[in-house]
């Protein structure tokens, strides 16, 4: 018995999909196509750079001036070239399914501040007025997946960076609304840009996709960003929403569910104590104010250091000193705060010091500490992280402020690298701490060198993943598990080019105390040194 013949009607809705699909895998196949041309363009601009500068680097390796020139440019286009490859690394890793989404206790003042470190640069680079605002947040600990929450915000505020013209405008509002046992956190980001029509809105999502050609508009990217963003915002349980004109300007909204810690804040250090504040950014000091009056601190504040001098003068007279100095943020004036703090150290060395400000403590600490200052409060912060750094400033070791490296002097680090150029790299950054280096190609070596070695010798252990003979996971393990008294409490750390979040997951499943990504980052890899070892101690 045949078939049943396909009404007219029938047939023509069939070939209407069909035709459908058919455009859908042109567009999708020329999307692809511009994505190969555009990856081949953007990653051959900072490739030739860095080859470039490395022939003017050798070509004039006796002028330091030249050499240092080509140095800063190719560590610029290196960091470019890194960051197309993470995205379409991250795109594949999602279209294969394996996307996680970690949750881990944070800092939401942290996650913010580090976020502004990222960014600032770039801002500033164009000229863009930036503002911030955090008025709304009252949670500070949240628990989620901080790091893929920084990559949505740096992906949204690079693109706004990007496609506002030099001297534009560019506001972020932080705000959060309770749902019983969750923070709705959401994150704004206007800017007045270039924008973007209706019809290229509905594609944004789309991998491949992005708002001009960049051989064009000279805006280079992978076209990734959004699609991995929309991705993530998914998996997270949250919401995203874009709104934007051609010319006027764009503003993308995100929200994302996340559990909350009631974390509590104990002021009882600071009973007592007398604060001085000096600065002249009143959305610090204002802050600060405020803080400090809720948890009923005495204080006063200044906007520079004659008024700040005067002041403590008064206060010497009166019997009532100051016991912590929160210094403003460093600004273009750093040299003034770094001079101010070491003239108030040598003056009143009994009185701690702490820097409040935007930038990168790591990229600073050097000549803060050699300055006096003992504590560094990360803007944008919160009530509670302020009395914590406060009431960690009174009890601060100020012991090691001569080196911007750890002083390592007579600690040994197992260094554990199967490739002979990284393991140069590596071993050549550590010995700037004074530190032995031991190295082991593979993880059986690792594990062979370590139970060879007295018990407490190696003072930490920093593990590559991907070796021969064994792995890094399983030499870990091999540690842990070795049944020396040392064993469990060694730090371990990989120090891997395997960065997805489900990558640092598994180091802390197989015992690792946590992950160093490749390419080394020297100041993060310092203050990891530094925090570690200082935790150890020998008997």
């Amino acid at each position: 018995m045949s078939e049943h013949a396909p009404s007219p009607d029938e047939l023509k809705t069939e070939n209407e999909l069909l035709r459908r699909q058919l455009e859908e895998m042109k567009a999708s196949v020329t999307a692809k196509e511009v994505f190969l041309s555009n990856m081949s363009h953007d990653i051959r601009t900072p490739m030739n750079a860095i080859v470039g500068m490395t022939v003017l680097a050798k070509k004039h390796i006796d002028e330091k001036g030249r050499v240092l020139d080509a140095l800063s440019k190719i560590e610029s286009a290196s960091a470019h070239l890194l960051s197309l490859i993470n995205d379409v690394l991250e795109m594949s890793q999602i279209n294969s399914g394996r996307l996680s989404i970690a949750s881990e206790p944070f800092s939401l003042g942290d996650l913010i501040h580090d976020t502004m470190v990222i960014m600032r640069p770039q801002i500033d680079a164009k000229g863009h007025s930036f503002t911030l605002d955090t008025s709304e947040i009252s949670r500070e600990y949240l628990i989620g997946d901080v790091l893929r929450l920084r990559q949505i915000y740096v992906n949204i505020m690079n693109n706004a960076v990007k496609y506002t013209r030099s001297g534009g405008d560019i506001r972020v509002r932080f705000s959060e609304k309770m749902d019983g046992d969750r923070c709705m956190l959401t994150f704004v980001c206007l800017d007045n840009g270039i924008g973007m029509n209706s019809e290229f809105l509905k594609r944004i999502y789309e991998p491949f996709e992005r708002v001009n050609n960049s051989t064009v508009s000279g805006i280079e990217g992978t076209g990734l960003g959004m699609s991995i963003v929309f991705r993530i915002v998914q998996a997270m349980g949250g919401d995203i929403d874009i709104q934007s004109e051609p010319e006027k300007g764009t503003e993308v909204t995100i929200t994302v569910p996340l559990s909350y810690e009631d974390v509590s804040a104990d002021a009882k250090a600071l009973e007592g104590k007398n604060v001085l504040i000096i600065g002249d950014r009143e959305d610090i000091t204002d802050r600060l104010d405020s803080y400090l009056c809720e948890i009923g601190v005495s204080h006063e504040c200044v906007p520079d250091m004659t008024e700040a001098l005067s002041l403590i003068a008064r206060a010497d007279v009166g019997k009532k000193r100051f016991d912590i100095v929160l210094m403003g943020d460093i600004g273009e004036g750093g040299n003034i705060v770094f001079d101010s703090a070491s003239y108030l150290h040598r003056s009143f060395p009994d009185m701690v010091l702490v820097l409040c400000g935007e930038h990168n403590w790591e990229d600073v600490e050097y000549r803060a500490r050699r300055s006096g200052i003992v504590s560094f409060l990360p803007v944008p912060f919160f009530r509670k992280s302020l009395i914590r750094v406060m009431t960690e400033a009174l009890y601060a070791d100020v012991s090691d402020t001569s080196s911007g490296y750890p002083d390592l002097s007579g600690r040994h680090i197992l260094l554990v690298e199967d490739n002979l150029i990284n393991r140069e790299i590596a071993k050549e950054i550590l010995s700037m701490t004074g530190a032995e280096i031991v190295c082991a190609e593979d993880g059986k070596e690792a594990v062979d060198t370590y139970l060879s070695r007295p018990e407490r010798y190696f003072d930490i252990v920093l593990m590559d993943v991907q070796m021969p003979v064994m792995n890094g996971y399983e030499a870990t393990k091999g540690i842990r598990g070795a049944g020396r008294s040392d064993s469990a409490s060694v730090p371990i750390f990989a120090m891997t080019a395997n960065t997805f979040a489900e990558d640092v997951a598994k180091a802390r499943q197989a015992g690792m105390d946590g992950h160093i990504a490749k390419p080394i980052d020297i100041n993060n890899l310092m203050q990891i040194l530094r925090s570690s070892i200082k935790s150890t101690t020998h008997d």
